[in-house]
């Protein structure tokens, strides 16, 4: 099986859908797939890009109508069975040409399968007022491609309705991109002096880039609050601050340290910046806490969240959009309305007083964790491969 990825993002560039590409192409690798990888020119020179995951071709400048014959001419060297677009559209600069990229293909007498994961389905910019349009974008990609790939209920359920998608829609979840892998000789003392956190303070976590989605704003009023009542708690900002590919996380992210100064907690706060996966991880562990308050609510498409589930951590998030059977407040995750920064303080506080709640939480994550391996999700995929050949 030789499958052609197609994504706007791939290391050593910062991005959630760049890590998920990298490590399902390692995974597949493994399992004997011969894995390809179309990307944008700032993944290279080729040398750069992380190892064992097949052959990467940082070929695009931009992400515009040139796609589709990049795609053929780049398919006619090497033959894939199935051409896999990871779908986002800020990874793609919003531009509509990789919605129509199926299409391009089909037009050339594309004799090969192609199939779509949608990271999220956020439409692309097309023209001022394009409104609905631009939802047609999307159902334009989903309908042209063989396969269409969600990773979440939420998207899973808006998407099943639509007739032309019947008999080709799959779930398909992320794994975490950071595993439970901190750097030799690791401390959880010494990482959290480095910090300036005492072991008596209460220690946040939020991991991750900013953006409207993601509740910055409510995770700084919650400590806030949590300051107001006397916890000494503080807050390690884990990652780069706003990635690659969005240019409107810059904007938010000003935003939120405006209200940090405001709020004077900018001295409770610590920002990591882009560090290596073993220091990521050695800052999970550091951590009491994670703090996820995302504004659409709690789902298995954040890589976020599964990298703190996959660090056992006891997690706070919102509640999900829709029922998501595998969470469960109290077992393995703290669920917490959607915009309520008093409702964040008032989980952290409890947990913060409780020990025993946080180890419950603890551990519930940590077999959570056993249901999303790299290797699983490959074994999903080659499935799909196997139904499209």
């Amino acid at each position: 099986m030789r499958v052609l990825f197609v994504t706007g993002e791939y290391p050593p560039m910062q991005g959630g859908v760049g890590d998920y590409t990298w490590l399902l192409g390692r995974a597949l690798v493994a399992q004997g797939v011969d894995v390809h990888v179309l990307t944008s020119h700032e993944a290279g020179p080729s040398h750069l890009t992380p190892p064992g995951a097949g052959m990467v071709y940082p070929d695009m400048q931009r992400w515009r109508w040139g796609l589709a014959g990049q795609a053929r001419r780049l398919a006619a060297e090497i033959q894939p069975d199935v051409l896999h677009i990871q779908y986002q559209s800020a990874a793609f600069d919003l531009h509509p040409a990789i919605n129509l990229l199926p299409r391009g293909l089909r037009a050339a007498a594309w004799p090969r399968r192609v199939a779509v994961t949608f990271h999220d389905l956020r439409t692309p910019y097309l023209f001022p007022k394009a409104g609905p349009l631009r939802w047609r974008a999307n159902l334009e990609l989903a309908a042209r491609s063989d396969a269409v790939i969600v990773t979440n209920a939420e998207d899973l359920a808006r998407l099943r309705p639509v007739p032309s998608l019947a008999g080709k829609l799959h779930e398909a979840p992320i794994g975490a991109n950071i595993q439970p892998d901190p750097p030799a000789g690791f401390q959880r003392a010494a990482q959290r002096a480095r910090w300036g956190v005492g072991p008596d303070e209460l220690l946040l976590c939020y991991f991750g880039f900013l953006n409207e989605s993601k509740g910055g704003e409510e995770l700084m009023q919650a400590l806030g609050r949590l300051v107001a009542r006397g916890i000494p708690a503080r807050l390690l900002m884990i990652g780069g601050q706003v990635g690659a590919s969005d240019p409107t996380n810059q904007a938010y992210l000003a935003r939120v340290q405006a209200l940090l100064e405001g709020a004077g907690l900018s001295e409770r706060v610590r920002w990591t910046g882009f560090t290596p996966a073993a220091e990521v991880s050695a800052n999970f562990f550091a951590a009491d806490m994670a703090m996820l308050p995302y504004r659409d609510g709690a789902s298995f498409r954040r890589g976020s969240l599964m990298a703190a589930i996959a660090h056992a951590m006891p997690v706070i998030s919102t509640e999900p959009a829709v029922t998501i059977p595998e969470l469960r407040h109290g077992e393995n995750i703290w669920l917490a309305p959607a915009r309520s920064p008093e409702a964040l303080a008032d989980a952290a506080a409890r947990l913060w007083q409780e020990p025993a709640l946080r180890r419950q939480l603890s551990q519930g994550a940590r077999e959570l964790a056993g249901h999303f391996t790299w290797d699983a999700i490959a074994d999903r995929h080659i499935e799909i491969y196997r139904e499209l050949a």
